[in-house]
């Protein structure tokens, strides 16, 4: 892979007593690259998996007449029993390698979605017309598996342990707190537009999903990388750093999670996927990279590689989102020919409105040679049972008046 090849040529240049050592560190960190990307692709599999189990769930009982809830079902408890697994997996990766690695492998989860829908796809379709109505969800599966193929190869190297020392230290850094500064005043800004001035455009509120959930990662890694310590024998619950990181991680998660959840109420799911995950992959990766260093000590080679991948995932996964089935929106009125003892205009305009065999009706339409007096205000009560003569032209309807005996 490259990332031994590029250690082995730095290896030519360090004096014969720090090779080994060097060759030793290296391979270890490829290892918990691998170890850590795998996690990410396993986890981001299995919750993909177990969301596809629970809306298959929903969408079974919903189509029968099945009385059970739906946590009642076998199949409701296995997708999120799958889903915890997947989060688990997807959290223990960061402990292994850098944020600006497992970041985008988030695709993983869009690719397996989109795979998932075509193979459990129940209508009946034809090769040609298949692949002309999937080709642009192929089309970017590809691409998204090229893109995490150029990540997980040139993704950074860099592995620090996260200890509370080091995590203190990258926490009070000056770029970092600069970083912070930015990033709150640029928060507050949309937050007042979005609140106040109602700017309810999908890239404001994914943008503050964004700025939250770069906060969210950065304090994951370093919750993640010292649990795992401390599960190793070196103990690290015992600095309140740790506890810091853990409240920050769940605040900005639940804040999260709220803007989500306002933003899926007035935009298609597809463009959220697509917009979010460019979005949050981009702030995510730089404050990664400003937090923990990420990209120190890597060539300008390497980097234009993984913004290459970067950008390759994000095309397939619009590319993917792209060809998704738009939710036909609900429209809260009702026909007016549907409604019983309403007007219907037919071809030949004529008005019919049949009596309704009940205690009270609307009336029935007696004459309907000019419809446009049909509109005509009626003053009630009004008695009108006694007519001087039957074929003079009088009012073109009547209004019957019912006492409360009938």
């Amino acid at each position: 892979m490259d990332g031994s090849h590029s250690a082995a040529l730095q290896l030519q240049q360090l004096p014969p007593t720090s090779s080994s050592s060097a060759v030793s560190e290296a391979s270890f960190s490829y290892k918990e690259n691998l170890i850590g990307a795998l996690l990410a692709i396993f986890g981001h599999l299995v919750v993909s998996i177990a969301l596809n189990l629970q809306k298959y769930c929903h969408i079974r009982l919903a189509g029968s007449k099945d009385p059970r809830a739906y946590f009642k079902t076998k199949t409701w408890w296995l997708g999120l029993f799958l889903m915890l697994l997947g989060e688990l997996g997807v959290f223990a990766s960061y402990a292994f390698a850098p944020l600006s690695l497992i970041v985008p492998l988030s695709a993983v989860s869009v690719i397996a979605s989109a795979i998932i829908g075509i193979i459990f796809i129940k209508e009946k379709w034809k090769l040609k017309d298949f692949l002309r109505r999937y080709i642009l969800s192929f089309v970017g599966c590809g691409l998204a598996v090229v893109g995490t193929y150029l990540l997980v190869t040139f993704a950074p190297n860099s592995h620090e342990k996260m200890t509370g020392e080091n995590v203190t230290r990258h926490l009070v850094s000056w770029p970092f707190l600069l970083y912070m500064l930015v990033e709150i005043i640029l928060f507050c800004l949309l937050l007042y537009f979005y609140k106040e001035k109602n700017a309810n455009n999908i890239v404001v509120i994914l943008l503050l999903v964004a700025l939250l959930g770069s906060m969210t990662v950065v304090t994951v890694k370093a919750v993640a990388g010292m649990l795992v310590l401390s599960i190793q024998g070196n103990l690290q619950l015992d600095y309140p750093i740790f506890y810091v990181m853990f409240v920050c991680m769940v605040a900005t998660a639940v804040y999260q999670a709220a803007f989500l959840s306002q933003a899926s109420q007035m935009y298609d799911s597809s463009l959220i996927a697509s917009v979010g995950y460019i979005l949050s992959t981009t702030i995510a990766i730089t404050a990664g990279a400003i937090f923990y260093l990420d990209f120190i000590g890597e060539d300008v080679l390497h980097i234009c590689m993984f913004a290459l991948g970067c950008l390759i995932a994000f095309l397939g996964v619009f590319l993917i989102t792209r060809n998704r089935k738009k939710a036909i929106p609900f429209e809260p009125y009702i026909s007016m020919d549907a409604m019983p003892g309403m007007q219907n205009m037919h071809d030949k305009g004529m008005t019919v409105q049949p009596e309704l065999k009940a205690s009270f009706s609307y009336g029935a339409l007696e004459n309907n040679d000019n419809i446009s007096e049909i509109y005509a205000p009626a003053t009630l009560p009004v008695m009108q049972e006694e007519h001087g003569s039957r074929s003079a032209s009088g009012v073109p309807y009547r209004v019957l008046e019912h006492t409360k005996k009938e």
